[in-house]
């Protein structure tokens, strides 16, 4: 075939394109292997501010109306010993009655229900308290054993324990992390004789909350510990650095 002054210049210029196009990309690879990537972590330590403590009372007759008497003066018993521990009236939630039939079954030697006879209506009802008197709620949480020599059938539940500032501490802790992987970023640089360059990438780890001197294990989707009143935040941030 008869090459063409045409034909010789669009070869000339696929192949400069062609060697563009290849040269670019290996530009762009040594450029993506002269990076740096390092973790930086921000923590904290904090003492929870709120408290959230719940417990539970109950009372049974074979007659639903005697039944619902008792439980209300059990309830009244123990708003009154709340108030009287300076809990204000409006901390404490009384939660609807929960009332179930119970019965006395006897069954056979074939796993048969032979009989049931009705033991009586039991009545139920939970109390919930949340305040940020975190230390006085405590406390009554650990006398509650007082209602239990008034006569009242309590059941007290493990207070919960949280923090009302999280989203500002979450920020001081990024701040924190990020300043900790810009150190590590200019000391690796510095050790192997190059300058961090221009940050590519940033990526955000795991935000974790456990308690203080624990060997509380983190998760990889994040502990929240509502169990202590003194816990300690975690984060991660992983950057990416251009070096020079």
């Amino acid at each position: 075939m008869k090459t063409t002054p045409f034909n010789a210049l669009i070869l000339a210029l696929s192949i400069i394109v062609t060697s563009l196009i290849l040269s670019n990309a290996f530009q762009n690879r040594n450029k993506a292997q002269n990076t740096i990537s390092v973790t930086g972590l921000g923590t904290k330590d904090f003492v929870s501010d709120l408290i959230v403590w719940s417990g539970s009372f109950s009372k049974k007759d074979l007659d639903l109306k005697s039944a619902y008497a008792n439980l209300d003066k059990d309830r009244e018993s123990i708003r009154q010993y709340l108030i009287s521990k300076g809990i204000q009236d409006d901390q404490i939630i009384f939660s609807a009655v929960n009332i179930s039939k119970e019965f006395d079954n006897v069954y056979g030697d074939n796993g048969m229900k032979i009989r049931s006879t009705f033991t009586g209506y039991s009545l139920s009802q939970n109390v919930q308290i949340e305040s940020k008197e975190v230390d006085k709620v405590e406390g009554i949480s650990r006398r509650v054993s007082e209602l239990i020599n008034k006569g009242v059938e309590f059941y007290s539940n493990s207070p919960e324990y949280y923090y009302t500032k999280l989203k500002e501490l979450k920020i001081e802790m990024i701040a924190e992390a990020t300043k900790d992987a810009n150190m590590r970023a200019k000391k690796i640089a510095e050790n192997s004789e190059s300058k961090i360059g221009d940050l590519k990438k940033a990526d955000m780890g795991v935000f974790q909350i456990v308690a203080q001197n624990s060997s509380e294990e983190f998760s990889w989707g994040g502990s929240f510990n509502t169990a202590s009143k003194r816990k300690t935040a975690n984060i991660t941030v992983r950057l990416q650095y251009e070096t020079e």
